[in-house]
C-alpha cells in the first residue's frame, strides 16, 4: 500500500462544533433552535400570545426548548407508565401543565420571598413544591395562563426564573450559612450577587453548548458539592494573599460522571466574577456542540487537561496570569447538610430541618416564612441537600422553633435516615423518568428508621428515576436508579439497580453497581435493612458505610451486595 493511498483511507478528524474553530453553523436540532430564535425573547410570547391563548397556542420549538430559558418545563401525563418513557412521542409523554423552577442564587430568601413562592404554590401549582438539590424551589400543575401572575408576584420580591434551565448558568450554589457562620473561609456573598447582576439574563451567555452549573462558596464543609460542578470557586487561605478561592472545572453526573478538577489557580476576591466569565466564554466558544450527549463542558476537560484549560483561559480570555495557589482541605459529607442546631458568628444560631426527601407544601412554606419572622430576621436559605435553615434565632428560642417545625413534619433532629435521603421528582412529573422516586423514598425513610432505630451513623440514600441523577445517585452511600423488572407473569415493574459506596471529599469515588442486583421497587426496604445488617456486623474500627464498601475487591463486594437466597429479587 503506498502512504498516498493510506493517506486516503485515514479518516478526518470530525469537527465538534466549536464556535472558536469557525463552526457556527447548527449541527444538530437544538443548536438551530437557538440560532432561529433568541430564547430569552419567549418571555414576551407568553404573556401576549400562549397565556391569553392556552396551551394550544405555543409552537413546538418554543414548548419543547426555549421556554426552559424561564424555568417552565411540561410535566409528565399522568399514568404513562415507565416502560414508554423512552419509546413515547412527545405528546404522549407531555401534559398540557407546566413544572417551574424558581433559581435561588445563593439558596438565600427572605421571609417575603418565601410567601410569594407559597402563594403560587397554593393558588396555581396544588399546594406542592419541591425542594433540589440546587437550591431551587420548584413548583408543579402550573398552567401557561396562570404564568404571568406567578412572574409578576415572584419578581415583586427580587426572585426569577430566569435561566432556571436550558444551555444557560443555572442557579449558582452558595453556602446557606455564608456570612454568619462560625466557620468559614469568607463569604461568597458578594462573588454570587455580582454574576448574577452582570450576567444572568442577558445574551452574552445565553446561548451555551449545555447547561451550566457554578458553585461559588467560602464554606469549610463544601455544602455546595463542588467537586459536581461545570466551575466551582473554593474558600482557601493562601499563605500571600490571604482568603480568596481555588479554582475548579468539569465536574458533573448523568450518565458519564466526572469530577471536577483543580486548575491549581488562585482566585482572589473581588475577581470571581471576570474568572467566571472567563471560563464561561471558554465553554461557549470551545464548548462541544454536534452531539448533544458530548456538550458539557466535562468532555472538553477531559480532552485537554487541566493545564491546557488554564492556558487558554489566560492567555485568550483573561489575558492575565493567575496566582497559584493551594488545595482546599477536605470535608466531611456528613457535615454538608447544615441539618441541627449550629451557632452563628453573632450569638445566635441557625437551625436547618429536613422535609420528607425534599417534598414540602406550599402552606408549610408560608408557615416556615412566618416563623422565620417570629423567631429570627426572617431569612430562610435552602441547601443543596433539598434542606432548608431558618437563620438568626435567638438561641433560647431553638427549642421552641424545633418544636414548632416538628408539628409540621419538618424535621431538625431527624433520625439518619431522614437526614440522608434523597429523591428527584421521579415518575409523578418528569418526562425522562422510569420509576416512582418521591413516595418511595418518604416510605423508605418510615420504614427503615422503625426496622433500625439504633443505627448509629449518618447513611446517604438517593433515589432516581432515571441515570440522570439529579439527585447525585453517584456519590450516595446506597444509590437507588429507577429501572423496570420483568414480573414472572410477563409484566413490568417499577425496580432499582443499587450503586454502593459513593463519596466525595477525601478519597472522592464514585458509587459502584452491585453486579447482578435489581430488586424490585417494593422489596427496596428490605434489601437495604439486609444490607445495614449485614455491614455493622462486619464494618471495623472508624468505617463508615462508604470506606467499608470501597474497601472491598469486586468479589467482595459482589458478595456483600447480593441479597441473601429468599430475600429481594436478583438481577
Amino acid at each position: 500500500m503506498t502512504d498516498t493511498a493510506a493517506t486516503r483511507r485515514t479518516p478526518r478528524p470530525r469537527g465538534e462544533g466549536q464556535w472558536a474553530l469557525g463552526y457556527h453553523e447548527p449541527l444538530n436540532a437544538a443548536e438551530q433552535i437557538k440560532k432561529e430564535a433568541e430564547p430569552l425573547d419567549v418571555r414576551e410570547r407568553i404573556e401576549r400570545i400562549f397565556a391569553p391563548g392556552g396551551f394550544r397556542t405555543i409552537g413546538k420549538q418554543d414548548l419543547r426548548s426555549r421556554m426552559r430559558w424561564w424555568g417552565l418545563y411540561t410535566q409528565r401525563r399522568q399514568n404513562v407508565p415507565g416502560e414508554r418513557t423512552g419509546s413515547a412521542e412527545s405528546e404522549e409523554l407531555e401534559d398540557e401543565f407546566f413544572m417551574m423552577r424558581i433559581r435561588i442564587d445563593g439558596g438565600r430568601m427572605s421571609a417575603q420571598q418565601l410567601r410569594a413562592i407559597a402563594w403560587a404554590s397554593e393558588r396555581y401549582g396544588r399546594d406542592l413544591a419541591d425542594i433540589t438539590d440546587r437550591q431551587n424551589v420548584q413548583l408543579h400543575w402550573i398552567r401557561i395562563e396562570d404564568v404571568p401572575a406567578i412572574f409578576e408576584r415572584l419578581e415583586s420580591t427580587g426572585l426569577t426564573t430566569t435561566e432556571a434551565c436550558g444551555d444557560t448558568p443555572r442557579v449558582i450554589l452558595g453556602c446557606p450559612l455564608a456570612g454568619v457562620t462560625t466557620d468559614e473561609v469568607l463569604d461568597a456573598t458578594p462573588e454570587i450577587r455580582a454574576i448574577h447582576e452582570r450576567f444572568i439574563g442577558t445574551t452574552e451567555f445565553s446561548n451555551l453548548p449545555r447547561k451550566y452549573k457554578t458553585s461559588i462558596s467560602g464554606c469549610r464543609v463544601h455544602c455546595t458539592n463542588h467537586e459536581l460542578n461545570d466551575i466551582a470557586f473554593v474558600g482557601v487561605e493562601h499563605p500571600e494573599l490571604g482568603p480568596g478561592y481555588d479554582l475548579w472545572v468539569g465536574g458533573g453526573l448523568s450518565t458519564n460522571p466526572m469530577f471536577a478538577v483543580r486548575l491549581g489557580a488562585f482566585v482572589a476576591p473581588g475577581n470571581v466574577a471576570d474568572v467566571w466569565s472567563g471560563v464561561t466564554s471558554l465553554f461557549r466558544e470551545y464548548g462541544y456542540r454536534r452531539s448533544r450527549n458530548r456538550a458539557r463542558l466535562k468532555f472538553l476537560v477531559k480532552d485537554w487537561g487541566a493545564a491546557k484549560v488554564r492556558e487558554v483561559l489566560e492567555t485568550e480570555f483573561l489575558r492575565a496570569r493567575l496566582p497559584d495557589g493551594p488545595a482546599p482541605a477536605p470535608s466531611a459529607l456528613s457535615l454538608r447538610d447544615h441539618v441541627g442546631v449550629h451557632p452563628q458568628k453573632d450569638g445566635r444560631v441557625c437551625v436547618g430541618f429536613a422535609p420528607r426527601a425534599g417534598r414540602i407544601a406550599g402552606h408549610q412554606l408560608r408557615i416556615v416564612a412566618d416563623l422565620a419572622e417570629s423567631c429570627g430576621d426572617g431569612r430562610v436559605a435552602a441547601t443543596a441537600q433539598q434542606k432548608l435553615v431558618i437563620l438568626d434565632v435567638d438561641a433560647a428560642r431553638a427549642d421552641e422553633l424545633i418544636g414548632r417545625l416538628e408539628a409540621l413534619d419538618l424535621r431538625a433532629r431527624p433520625d439518619p435516615f431522614r437526614k440522608g435521603m434523597m429523591a428527584c421528582t421521579g415518575i409523578e412529573f418528569c418526562k425522562l423518568a422510569i420509576g416512582e422516586t418521591k413516595g418511595r423514598a418518604a416510605w423508605l425513610t418510615e420504614e427503615l428508621a422503625a426496622r433500625l432505630p439504633d443505627f448509629d451513623e449518618e447513611i446517604r440514600i438517593h433515589v432516581n428515576g432515571c441515570p440522570n441523577s439529579c439527585t447525585r445517585f453517584q456519590v450516595a452511600d446506597i444509590g437507588l436508579m429507577s429501572a423496570l423488572q420483568v414480573r414472572p407473569d410477563g409484566t413490568k415493574s417499577d425496580a432499582f439497580l443499587v450503586h454502593l459506596g459513593g463519596t466525595m471529599g477525601d478519597g472522592s469515588a464514585f458509587g459502584r453497581k452491585a453486579k447482578g442486583v435489581k430488586i424490585y421497587a417494593e422489596h427496596a426496604a428490605d434489601y437495604i435493612e439486609e444490607l445495614l445488617r449485614r455491614y455493622r456486623s462486619r464494618r471495623g474500627p472508624g468505617d463508615t458505610f462508604s470506606t467499608f464498601v470501597n474497601g472491598l475487591d469486586a468479589e467482595g463486594l459482589s458478595r456483600f451486595a447480593l441479597p441473601s437466597r429468599g430475600g429481594p429479587n436478583r438481577e
